[in-house]
This record gives C-alpha cells, sequence and structure tokens, in this order.
C-alpha cells in the first residue's frame, strides 16, 4: 500500500480556497434567517451531511463526469467561471443564491447543508483542486473547514454581535477577491495559458 504523505502547505492552500468559496462567515445573516423560519437549525446533521457530500463527490466525480464525457481539466475550467462569478457576487454584493425555508425538518439538509455549505461551487472547486494537489491533502482541508462550519453553526448570533454588518461584508469582499484570484489560476493552470 502506498504509503500518505501530508503536506502542510497543500493543507493550507486547500483549507483557505475551500473556506473561501463555502464563505460560511458571508452566510451568517442567511443563517439567522434560517434559524427564525425554523426555530432550530441541527449543525451537527448540517456539517456532517455537507462534509459526506464533499469526500463522496471528490472521489466520485472524476466517474461521473467521464460517464457524461466531460474531462477533469474542461470541469476545472468551467470551474473557474463558476468560482468567478461567486467572486463577483462576494466583491460586487450581488444576491444570486435565494433560500426557502419552507419545511423546518429538513432545514438542516436542504438549503443548508446542500447548496449553501456544499453547493455547485465547492464541488467544482474540489474537481478543480484535485487536479493540483493530493487526495489525502484535500481531505483534510474539507475536514477542517467542516469543524470550523460547525463552530460558525451553533455560534451564529454570537459572531454576528462580534463582527458587526460591516465586519461581515468586509471579510465577505476579502474572500471574494482572493476567490477571483483562485479562478484566474485554475483558468490559467487548465488552458496552458
Amino acid at each position: 500500500m502506498e504509503h500518505l504523505q501530508f503536506n502542510f502547505s497543500e493543507i493550507l492552500s486547500t483549507t483557505m480556497v475551500l473556506f473561501a468559496i463555502i464563505d460560511i462567515l458571508g452566510s451568517i445573516p442567511i443563517i439567522i434567517e434560517l434559524r427564525k423560519k425554523a426555530g432550530h437549525i441541527q449543525s451537527e446533521k448540517a456539517s456532517i451531511v455537507a462534509m459526506v457530500l464533499m469526500i463522496i463527490f471528490l472521489f466520485a466525480g472524476k466517474t461521473l463526469l467521464s460517464v457524461i464525457g466531460v474531462d477533469v481539466a474542461s470541469f476545472a475550467i468551467a470551474g473557474s467561471f463558476v468560482i468567478f462569478a461567486l467572486a463577483m457576487e462576494m466583491v460586487l454584493g450581488l444576491t444570486i443564491f435565494k433560500v426557502d425555508a419552507d419545511d423546518s425538518a429538513t432545514t438542516s439538509i436542504v438549503p443548508l447543508a446542500f447548496p449553501l455549505i456544499a453547493g455547485a461551487g465547492t464541488m467544482t472547486t474540489l474537481l478543480s483542486l484535485k487536479t493540483e494537489y493530493a487526495t489525502q491533502n484535500i481531505i483534510v482541508g474539507i475536514i477542517v473547514n467542516m469543524i470550523f462550519v460547525y463552530f460558525v453553526l451553533k455560534n451564529t448570533v454570537r459572531l454576528e454581535k462580534l463582527f458587526g454588518k460591516t465586519g461581515l461584508n468586509i471579510l465577505r469582499k476579502a474572500f471574494g477577491i482572493i476567490l477571483l484570484a483562485i479562478a484566474i489560476k485554475l483558468f490559467r493552470t487548465n488552458t496552458g495559458l
């Protein structure tokens, strides 16, 4: 069996990329709104379901793509456009994704775990990251992010008071700019430009 080697630099990179894509701090206002509508959000369930979805897609995503006849490089380029759009949403303060929370029993799974935490942008990013980084380092990045997501879900109201509306906006815009740079890097890496 091949020995797994963990690379701190890759773990840090994947953790930061996923942190920016998931944007759990920027989602605090949405989470608070979901809590008001649903009455309660199961933080453990939402975090675990999102983590399982991401790990499954990390391993099965390539197979799924081959079934529909798309190579990983093409998916990574498409992903760079999705990440670019998400980044523009963050930087310019646009809202593309709107949340409906009609059924309080499933709010922890839909829309919180999917698509808010483990959405299209996250899944696209995972496959894009797989073209550059070792799988075990990506998994560690996913786990670190899900621990942070769990912490944020448990302490949403406190964090909102701590950062304030202005603080959350600054964080969102800062991570939006990081995402823009990541999108451009992914595009250049997979097109050979």
